[in-house]
């Protein structure tokens, strides 16, 4: 992986992966003739109690097959679950493309092996013969033995080629489930650079019954210097967003969103500097990946000071130390 991380174009849902395989928002624009044909079809359906039993059957069959096919960790499976042009959000993230989501969840899924998910259709509302809206939860468990996590989920599926397929999806994750896809933060990690003698120490843990993570953070300089900072992760109620609140001993403060493209993680940071003389608008995006187990990559790009454009920072490595 490049030291530089470009900032994703099309950020994931991040918190619980599996949990945004089922989900969406609405139906893409269509030409005026499909419209009219699907207006014909849904006037047919709902006339028909028979046709949207079918509908109803056929939808509930697709979610229990795309179930089994994530458990069994089957790619080619899962792909003929999604249309070409379907779109996947989740939080504050939102990735474009049947290849794109494929490759964000087959990312996070070697992570967690183990994972398996179950899925409760609570509603399907049929659109037409050939469309229908679905809600219900996801249910996650990482593995055998772990806290099962929940979340809420609205979907359109179409019929193409024969199978219900989603086209459009949301999900809105739990607290508790979104923290869970940054539990790999948890634990104590430092780095410590030759070049300028910079020690930063960071501990992160689970707080508030698993709705937060509370990260300390502590850098000493080569002159003898410090700073602490407070970084507060938590995730939106109503929208399932993983938020970034940081206060340091300078003063400074900023609000974050995190998202992520299944791989790394960005914090897209608006916030005050301590020092007035540095200015008064700061604006960056914090790139976290994992690299593996027992080090993460930090790295502080597209910045911003009162408008202008400044540097990026240099990548930071940490090393799990406990």
């Amino acid at each position: 992986m490049p030291c530089r991380l470009a900032r994703p174009r099309h950020a994931a849902a991040f918190a619980v992966a599996a949990a945004a395989f089922l989900t969406s928002t609405s139906a893409q624009a269509q030409p005026a003739a499909t419209a009219t044909a699907t207006a014909k079809a849904t006037a047919s359906t709902s006339a028909t109690p028979a046709g949207a039993a079918a509908v109803i059957e056929g939808v509930k069959k697709a979610a229990a097959a795309y179930a089994s096919s994530f458990n069994a960790g089957d790619e080619k499976a899962l792909a003929l679950h999604w249309t070409a042009g379907a779109e996947l959000e989740e939080g504050a993230g939102l990735i474009k493309g049947r290849d794109t989501i494929l490759a964000s969840l087959m990312n996070w899924r070697k992570s967690h092996p183990q994972a398996t998910l179950a899925i409760n259709v609570t509603d399907v509302q049929p659109l037409g013969v050939g469309a229908a809206r679905v809600r219900g939860t996801l249910t996650f468990t990482g593995q055998p033995g772990q806290e099962p996590l929940s979340s809420r989920f609205e979907s359109l599926r179409v019929l193409e080629d024969g199978a219900w397929k989603i086209a459009e999806s949301r999900v809105v994750p739990s607290p508790r489930a979104a923290i869970a896809g940054l539990s790999w933060l948890v634990g104590s990690w430092q780095s410590a650079d030759p070049k300028t003698g910079t020690t930063i120490d960071a501990t992160y843990e689970r707080s508030l019954a698993g709705n937060a993570l509370v990260g300390r953070i502590k850098t000493k300089r080569k002159d003898g210097s410090t700073s602490e900072a407070i970084d507060l992760i938590h995730a939106d109620r109503l929208t399932g967003a993983v938020r970034s609140t940081v206060v340091d001993s300078t003063g400074a403060q900023a609000e974050g969103i995190l998202s992520t493209d299944g791989t790394s993680f960005n914090r897209s940071f608006v916030g005050t500097p301590g020092d007035p003389a540095i200015g008064d608008h700061a604006e960056w995006v914090q790139v976290l990946a994992p690299l593996g187990p027992d080090k993460i990559l930090w790295h502080t790009i597209e910045r911003k000071i009162d408008g202008r454009s400044v540097p990026d920072t240099d990548p930071v490595h940490f090393r799990r130390v406990r």
